[in-house]
């Protein structure tokens, strides 16, 4: 029973130590949002990310096991602007083999943009487009955990 508890005990602290680690490390990304106009009514909010090496974030189809968290963009409604598509991923990806991953898997480093179209239905106000994006950095040793951040886009009247 001794043993027992004491294994219990000495579990709970290596989960304890690997968790106080883990939330130690500060978040190597950097998002800038960017609203570029295409034609009167039509838009790209543009999440601009810089990931701080050795970090790498997966790509929105990165393949392997299955267990990877990818990035996910979630929009608020609005019944003054209509999505157009889902968003797209723009960088230069990375496609290998990775220790501990079935399969190839495929990931961004350093810079990659995600791009979602909008058509806005009436310009005659400004108007802001909210939601969130939920996001997994990884190394080679570990991923901390994933992280859900707010947004908020400001598209000018006219």
């Amino acid at each position: 029973m001794k043993l027992m508890r004491s294994l219990l005990v000495l579990t709970s602290l290596l989960a304890t130590g690997v968790t106080v680690k883990a939330q130690m490390i500060e978040d190597p990304t950097t998002w800038k949002y960017e609203v570029k106009k295409k034609s009167a009514y039509e838009y790209q909010l543009i999440f601009h990310l810089d990931i701080k090496a050795p970090w790498h974030i997966w790509s929105m189809k990165p393949g392997g096991d299955g267990f990877q968290v990818v990035p996910s963009f979630t929009f608020t409604d609005n019944k003054k602007v209509m999505l157009k598509g889902k968003p797209v991923e723009k960088g230069k990806p990375t496609t290998t083999k990775m220790e501990g991953v079935d399969g190839m898997v495929t990931y961004f480093s350093g810079k990659v943009d995600y791009i979602q179209d909008v058509v806005v239905k009436d310009n005659k106000a400004s108007v802001q487009i909210k939601g969130s994006h939920e996001y997994q950095v990884c190394n080679d040793k570990m991923c901390l955990p994933p992280k859900d951040k707010d947004f908020v886009f400001e598209i000018p009247k006219g």
